[in-house]
C-alpha cells in the first residue's frame, strides 16, 4: 500500500462527495432526524429515550454509512471509474483504504453532529463520559462503511444494494439486544447475535463509563470492519462486468 495513492483515492472520493450534497444532507442530518423523532414520540414517558437513546446511536450511522457507501461504490464499479483505477498502479490497498478513510471522515463527522444533537437538544442522559458515546458512534459508522464496500461487490443495481439490507443490517438490529437482553434469547439466536458485529456495538454503548467493558466490544467491532475490509478488497477486480 502507498500512502500517497491512498491519500489521493480518499481525497477524490471527499471530493466526489462534496459534490453531491443530498448524500452529505443524507450522512449528516438524517441520523440526527431520526433521534429526534424518537425522542419527540417518548417526550411524555421519562427515562425512555434515555433507555434506548444511546443504542439508537449505534443503529442509525451503522445503517445510513451502509446506504452510502454501498450505493457510492456501485456507482464507481458500473460506470467503469473503478475498471480505469484497476489499470493504474493503485493498488488494492490503496482503493479500499482510501475509500473507507473518506468515509470513516465523514462518519466522525456524523457520529458529532448526531451526538451533540442527541445530548443537547434531545436532552440525551448517559452513564459514561459523552467522548465515549462518540467514539462508539464512530466506529459503529465505519463498521457500516466496511459492509457497504463489501455488499458493493455482489449488486448490480442501487436498488440490488438495498436488498442486502434485510441480509446484512435488519438481521443484527433485531438480534442486537435492543429490544430483548442477549442472553434471555432462545440458544440458537444468542449464538447468532454472540456472532454479529452490531451486536457488540450495543453493547459498548450499554457498558456505561467503565472503559475496560468499553474496550473489548470495540475491538471486536473493529476487527469485524477490518475482515469485511480485506474481503471487500478480494472483489476488486481488474475488469468489472
Amino acid at each position: 500500500m502507498n500512502l500517497t495513492r491512498t491519500g489521493a483515492t480518499a481525497a477524490r472520493v471527499l471530493r466526489q462527495l462534496s459534490h453531491d450534497h443530498r448524500s452529505v444532507a443524507l450522512m449528516l442530518l438524517a441520523p440526527s432526524l431520526l433521534i429526534g423523532l424518537f425522542a419527540w414520540l417518548f417526550s411524555d414517558q421519562p427515562g425512555v429515550f434515555d433507555r434506548f437513546g444511546g443504542p439508537l446511536l449505534a443503529l442509525f450511522p451503522f445503517v445510513i454509512m451502509f446506504l452510502i457507501t454501498s450505493i457510492t461504490t456501485l456507482r464507481e464499479r458500473r460506470s467503469g471509474t473503478l475498471e480505469r483505477l484497476m489499470t493504474t498502479p493503485v493498488a488494492k490497498a490503496d482503493f479500499i483504504v482510501g475509500y473507507a478513510l473518506a468515509f470513516g471522515l465523514m462518519a466522525a463527522v456524523q457520529a458529532v453532529v448526531t451526538v451533540a444533537f442527541a445530548v443537547t437538544v434531545c436532552g440525551l442522559e448517559i452513564d459514561g463520559p459523552l467522548w465515549q458515546l462518540g467514539v462508539v458512534a464512530v466506529v459503529d459508522a465505519v463498521l457500516g462503511t466496511a459492509l457497504g464496500l463489501l455488499a458493493s461487490a455482489f449488486a448490480r443495481t442501487e436498488f440490488q444494494a438495498v436488498q442486502f439490507m434485510p441480509i446484512l443490517v435488519f438481521p443484527q438490529i433485531i438480534l442486537g439486544g435492543l429490544f430483548m437482553p442477549r442472553e434471555q434469547m432462545p440458544d440458537v439466536l444468542e449464538a447468532i447475535s454472540n456472532a454479529l458485529p452490531l451486536s457488540y456495538a450495543i453493547d459498548a454503548v450499554t457498558s456505561g463509563s467503565a472503559t475496560g467493558e468499553l474496550t473489548t466490544p470495540l475491538l471486536v467491532v473493529a476487527a469485524f470492519a477490518v475482515a469485511a475490509l480485506a474481503l471487500a478488497s478480494l472483489t476488486l477486480r481488474r475488469r468489472t462486468p
